[in-house]
């Protein structure tokens, strides 16, 4: 057997093996794609307890699901609640609904802290206490004489005369407008009553399963809910259905830009062959080129992101190439040519070829995107193997007499006999002036933008949703919050005090809507002292406003003195160990963060947080030892536009290098190879700017890949300097035009970052089809 049907033999075996693997993964094992967003996010190098705070306020949110059903008048909302909870509770092993108690919602917040309510004190009641006049006091107590029914009614009136307790209690109602109602949450705007159904999901948010089993089973309950009630309004929020739609958004696109992609490639080899049978050919190498890509890159990761696919589906516009070549130089050759030689004389164009492709894909390599590697290990893997099938089937499954060159694109193949060359002439002096102006008047027009959320485009609808059900609930802000930390527990609670005293200011002034912190339930004890002290002062002396109450109603002594027994009672102290501990403090526990060493964390979450007043909670932190804003959108951007930057200087030297490679090789005529590619990302990024187009990290790995294909072009016109440059021409045509259809049609992707991916892509590798025949030569240089 000869080397090369040995060759041929192993390399069927290995494409039967990866059909195996394939079929397994996803017949037998039925993996499916990742969609979670952030898996796409750079690895940053932060402290533990930072990301445990970010994972703790993620988590929160990433499995739960809510549901506000709204109607005019509560009942009706709750009769809407209950036809939604009869369909969702047919599938217990989907969902869990997790609605609290009555009891646990009120009573027991009650009776734990009233035992404890000397030592508890607002802010704004120890500014009055210690600033209002006695008058002031006076008119508060008989207030809450004469009021017959108390929000929070615990004990008697001389229990708590001044309203001490009752407005601390409604000082912590106050960060969730939702009530308990005849044993239901609900919550109200101006015109409809909501009955608030919170849900845990039982199947991980991103998983494929869980979103085509739950996101079925909501809008089933949906359409239940306004069977009851036409006039009823069904709120629904949650990042599985955001997953979903994005899910749904990719495979779309998989499918589009897939299909669009093989239409193109089709008409081509029609065109180019008169024959379909090329084509037979190609999809082989394509084929195996995927089957390679899909199983080493689950090989080496757990699962492939969805937008991996998406970017994959790409790939038919590139592999391709290499069977092109081979089928075009077949076509072109001497019949008595056997395709073996024939392949050994394309071999070293070929290697080229496939080494300045992944010379491109390497640059994704550089950055710190989890996503980006897989997008670059299975872009190097699906061309690797595809080059391989060519390298090993193709001369066996083409002979000399499969194919003739036929092309019905003459015209074009001969276009490059009249293509303008550049040169010591006028024409040439006025293009560069008129392509200076105008990439310098798109260059100052030029910005950038490194926002995270161009990963993604939500579908608005659920945005919409989704922010609805947060005001209406008075949602804290997942991704901005206060991380404090301290060695003590006191300690922390001691900085949370400092930090909320200055929160509650930028409250008042309505910078923002308000906070959720530990502090506010459990003071330090030395703020518990505190306000003991003030409450001993200030009330209870001898001539405090306990003195000037009795004065005013008239009371004897002896009721002064119970009154004093009541409040100066000595009382432990208010246990942060204890109150975790009981579900009262169920809302409020991923507040608090277990670290590793002997310290503690927490984590002051935000409501009503926006672009425009973030600098401003963001300096309430300065000066305050121990306590770190976050706002982890912006802190991933800043990653970005360092990154983006970092990409900016890896281009400039790839360019660099590559011309020094070139140097070894054509010496004088490199600067017409590596020209091409650097005009065009010069006159992309003008483009770019013309449009308004920000800049981002993505346009800088685009620009890797148009130095690649732009050298491929120029070293195929400059090999063939004295001969076949017709030839030449048309397989750069078949190939420019392939890869523009593969990785144009990203353009068309609703994913900002994709989208601007292939628009940059088009825009650049179009560039370089047009400059590359004008830097061609007719003879050798002297």
């Amino acid at each position: 057997m000869s080397k090369r049907r040995a060759l041929a033999l192993f390399w069927t075996l290995v494409i039967c093996s990866l059909l195996a693997h394939n079929l397994y993964l996803f017949l037998g094992k039925r993996v499916q794609p990742d969609t979670n967003i952030l898996s796409l996010l750079p690895v940053q190098k932060q402290d533990d307890v930072l990301d445990q705070a970010f994972g703790h306020m993620v988590e929160k949110t990433q499995q739960r699901v809510i549901v506000l059903v709204g109607a005019p008048t509560a009942r009706q909302a709750a009769e809407a609640a209950d036809a939604y909870l009869q369909i969702t509770g047919t599938r217990p092993d989907l969902l869990e609904h997790t609605s609290p108690s009555a009891d646990d919602a009120q009573g027991e917040w009650l009776d734990f802290f009233f035992h404890h309510r000397q030592n508890l004190l607002t802010n704004r009641q120890r500014s009055s206490l210690a600033n209002e006049s006695p008058q002031y006091w006076t008119n508060v107590a008989l207030a809450a004489l004469y009021t017959p029914v108390s929000v929070f009614p615990v004990g008697k009136w001389q229990d708590d005369p001044f309203g001490l307790f009752a407005g601390w209690m409604q000082e912590l109602a106050r960060e969730t407008p939702v009530r308990m109602q005849e044993g239901r949450l609900f919550v109200s705007s101006s015109a409809y009553q909501y009955a608030v159904l919170p849900f845990t999901l039982k199947l991980p948010s991103f998983s494929i399963e869980a979103q085509r089993t739950i996101v079925p089973l909501l809008a089933e309950a949906k359409n239940a809910a306004y069977g009851v009630n036409s006039e009823a309004e069904v709120l629904t929020g949650g990042v599985i259905l955001h997953a979903a739609a994005a899910t749904e958004r990719a495979a779309w696109e998989i499918s589009l830009i897939g299909t669009g992609s093989l239409i193109g490639i089709i008409l081509l080899i029609r065109l180019a062959f008169r024959s379909f049978r090329p084509l037979l050919f190609i999809s082989i190498s394509l084929a195996a080129g995927l089957l390679g890509a899909l199983s080493v890159s689950h090989l080496v990761y757990d699962r492939i992101h969805i937008l991996t696919l998406v970017f994959g589906a790409s790939l038919t516009g590139v592999a391709q190439d290499y069977a092109i070549y081979f089928l075009s130089n077949r076509a072109n050759a001497d019949r008595s040519l056997d395709s073996g030689r024939l392949l050994r004389t394309l071999l070293p164009a070929l290697a080229l070829a496939l080494a300045t492709a992944v010379i491109g894909y390497l640059g994704m390599v550089l950055t710190p995107f989890p996503g980006l590697h897989q997008v670059a290990l299975f872009s190097i893997c699906g061309l690797t193997f595809a080059w391989l099938t060519v390298l090993f089937w193709f001369p066996f499954l083409v002979g000399p007499s499969t194919l003739k060159e036929k092309t019905a694109l003459h015209l074009y193949k001969r276009s490059i006999q009249y293509w303008p060359m550049v040169g010591r002439n006028l024409k040439t002096f006025v293009f560069a002036a008129l392509f200076s102006v105008f990439c310098l008047s798109g260059l100052l027009q030029l910005s950038a933008n490194d926002d995270v959320r161009l990963f993604q485009m939500p579908d608005m609808t659920l945005v919409e949703e989704q922010k609805k059900i947060s005001q209406l609930m008075g949602m804290a802000a997942p991704t901005q919050f206060f991380l404090v930390r301290d060695d003590s527990i006191e300690g922390l609670l001691q900085k949370e005090e400092a930090l909320t005293g200055r929160l509650d200011a930028l409250v008042d002034e309505r910078v923002f809507d308000g906070y959720q912190a530990i502090s506010s339930w459990i003071p330090s004890k030395e703020r518990q002292a505190q306000n003991r002290s003030l409450v001993a002062e200030k009330l209870l002396s001898g001539n405090g406003l306990l003195k000037e109450l009795q004065l005013h109603i008239q009371a004897d002594d002896t009721w002064r003195k119970t009154v004093q027994d009541n409040l100066g009672r000595p009382t432990s102290w208010l246990e942060t160990d204890r109150f975790f501990s009981m579900p009262v403090s169920e809302g409020v526990r991923h507040l608090l963060l277990e670290t590793e060493d002997a310290g503690y964390a927490s984590v002051v979450a935000l409501k009503g947080v926006t672009l425009s007043n973030m600098a401003i909670l963001a300096a309430a932190a300065s000066e305050l030892e121990g306590v770190q804003w976050v706002d982890r959108v912006g802190e991933i951007s800043s990653v970005l536009g360092y990154y983006r930057q970092y990409m900016g200087k890896v281009v400039a030297i790839s360019f660099t290098l590559v011309f020094f490679l070139l140097s070894i090789r054509f010496r004088s005529r490199s600067w017409r190879i590596i020209t091409p590619p650097l005009l065009a990302v010069v006159g992309t990024l003008g483009i770019l700017g013309m449009l308004g187009k920000p800049l981002h990290l993505f346009n800088m790995l685009t620009f890797m890949l148009i130095l690649g294909f732009g050298v491929d072009y120029g070293i195929f016109l400059q090999e063939n300097v004295l001969k076949n440059q017709q030839f030449v021409w048309l397989e750069i045509g078949l190939s420019a035009t392939s890869t523009l259809l593969a990785f144009g049609l990203l353009s068309l992707s609703r994913t900002p970052a994709l989208h601007d991916f292939g628009l940059t892509l088009f825009l650049g590798l179009a560039m370089v089809w047009i400059l590359v025949p004008c830097f061609r030569m007719m003879t050798e240089d002297p």
